[in-house]
Parts: structure tokens; C-alpha cells; sequence
């Protein structure tokens, strides 16, 4: 079976997503938490047992060790193809969605870091933040209406709905749903509505007292 470690429900945005994708397609796993701590050499070593990089997630597998998001997405995908969509089309657009997620968009990133506890309202957002904003419409608009389901690339949530899934705690939790399309807001809603979501959020709410740290 995969073993999973992940850091904080309530901000470890890259955890979020293996662990949302293996929820969501019904995988089996065990999950393994590793707490932000304010001591960070301690934190550190804790966080080595999971990673070489002291970083999390990281998936545990017949001896392996995969230690990066994208490639913990990849190497699942070798026993559930599922975790893509069937057609190339939509895989390889798919694949670019993913990618672009995991090197793009800074200033969301660092503007609105994502806490599963706070609701904020933003008086205004900058340059970097809008075109952030406006990307991220246009990327999920393309794939609504290019794929023509209720996911990203169709009917089936796949791996790219995994990797944007802390994006839509974003948007809702900063009140920025008025930057997307129609069919990209009713999309938001319908990810942050999924049962696999809202145990992460309810999972999450005990750790309001324990340190967190920006993802």
C-alpha cells in the first residue's frame, strides 16, 4: 500500500494534492502526518524521515521513495492510469496544466497563502495578483469548454483537478470567485463542495493552535 506524508491540513498546500487525488479516485493509502514545528532543525529531522529534501508530501512505495508532487502523480499513474484522463489530448493537456500549476503563479502563492481556517477579504490586489487571477480563468475555461465536463479535462476528476484543488481554497477563502467565468466559478465550487475536500477542511480545523508556515 502507498504511504503518504503530508504536513498541516491547514496550509500545506502541496500535500493537498496527492492526497486529494488518491482520495478522490478511491486508491488506497495510509497517510502519515509530519507537523510544521518552530523548531526547525527538530522539524527538520522529522521531516528526513519522510524526504531526502526534509519536504513533504512524499510517497513511500515497495521501498521507494518519491518526493515531489508531480512525480508522486506520475509514478501512481503507473498502477491507475486513471489518474489521467483516457484521451491524449486531454492527458497531454492535462500534463501541461499540472506542470504550469507547479512552476507558475507566484504572486497567488505568495499573496494569498492558503489557510483552511481564514476567510479574508482583499481591498484591492496588484498587477502580478490579477494576471495570476486571469490566467488561472482562462486555463480552466479552456478546459471546461474544450473538454466538455464538469472537471478540467472532462468527466472525471483527474490529477489535474488534484493540483489546482489549494487554488480554489484560495480563490474562495480571499473572496476572488468574481475574477472567474461562469463556468470556471461554478467549477471552484464544485471542487470545494467534493467529499474528499470537505474531509480535509474538517480534518483540518483541530490544528488552529499548531505553528504553520507558508507553502
Amino acid at each position: 500500500m502507498y504511504q503518504l506524508f503530508i504536513a498541516n491540513k491547514t496550509n500545506s498546500s502541496w500535500s493537498l494534492r496527492p492526497w486529494i487525488l488518491l482520495q478522490q479516485l478511491a486508491i488506497p493509502f495510509e497517510e502519515v502526518q509530519r507537523y510544521f514545528q518552530p523548531d526547525k532543525k527538530q522539524q527538520k529531522l522529522d521531516f528526513l524521515q519522510a524526504s531526502p529534501t526534509a519536504k513533504v508530501p512524499a510517497l513511500h512505495h515497495n521501498g521507494e521513495i518519491i518526493w515531489d508532487s508531480l512525480a508522486i502523480a506520475e509514478y501512481i499513474a503507473e498502477d491507475y492510469p486513471q489518474v489521467w484522463p483516457r484521451e491524449r489530448n486531454a492527458r497531454a493537456w492535462s500534463r501541461c496544466a499540472c506542470a504550469e500549476m507547479h512552476s507558475s503563479f507566484v504572486a497567488l502563492r505568495s499573496q494569498c497563502s492558503m489557510n483552511t481556517q481564514k476567510f479574508v477579504t482583499l481591498d484591492q490586489i496588484d498587477s502580478a495578483l490579477a494576471a495570476d487571477l486571469a490566467r488561472i480563468n482562462q486555463l480552466w475555461t479552456e478546459g471546461l469548454t474544450r473538454f466538455g465536463g464538469e472537471f478540467l479535462a472532462g468527466s472525471r476528476f483527474t490529477a489535474a483537478d488534484a493540483f489546482f484543488a489549494p487554488v480554489v481554497i484560495r480563490l474562495i477563502h480571499y473572496g476572488l470567485m468574481d475574477y472567474l467565468s461562469p463556468a470556471a466559478n461554478a467549477y471552484a465550487k464544485r471542487i470545494y463542495q467534493l467529499p474528499s475536500m470537505q474531509k480535509w477542511l474538517t480534518q483540518a480545523e483541530p490544528e488552529h493552535d499548531r505553528p504553520i508556515r507558508n507553502p
